[in-house]
């Protein structure tokens, strides 16, 4: 049993780095492209550009403000909710703590912006014509993508269990 938690711990500390290092090099990528470049507008395909936007609110740029309370309010919300998600993730005992691991490391990823940058790089502009969708980065993805899996899980494989 020892030997299975420590294993476990093991993939999750794995997960962990390699997200967390996949969004960070990303987003340093950018940034430099940005930098050399004065701006970041570039056109990838005809529906993905790479658009640089600083984004102070939370998820796909929604709260912003610029009052320093309510940014500070919403960081500590932010840390606090990551941290009862580590909390879920350690204590699941099922497949579930994979999803988990995934939220969490896109949120520490984006809370490491949060507060070395005091906000977070955006930069993945998915379109279709003149409809955009949030400009996004790789730390969203991996959230967005736990936060969906956990719902399938939950909407199709607990059904089948009854």
């Amino acid at each position: 049993m020892i030997k299975n938690i420590f294993k476990r711990n093991i993939i999750f500390i794995s997960i962990f780095i390699l997200i967390f290092t996949f969004d960070r090099l990303s987003k340093l990528y950018i940034l430099n492209l940005a930098e050399i470049n004065g701006t970041l507008n570039l056109f990838v395909t005809p529906f993905l550009n790479f658009y640089l936007i600083w984004n102070k609110g939370i998820a796909f740029g929604l709260f912003s403000f610029d009052q320093n309370f309510i940014y500070n309010f919403i960081t500590f919300l932010i840390v606090l909710i990551t941290v009862i998600i580590l909390i879920i993730a350690v204590r699941s005992k099922d497949y579930k703590g994979y999803f988990f691991i995934s939220i969490f490391s896109g949120s520490v990823g984006n809370l490491f912006d949060r507060f070395y940058y005091s906000a977070v790089p955006d930069f993945i502009d998915f379109h279709l014509n003149n409809f955009h969708w949030f400009i996004f980065n790789v730390a969203d993805i991996f959230i967005s993508l736990g936060v969906i899996c956990l719902i399938f899980v939950e909407i199709f494989v607990k059904k089948e269990n009854k």
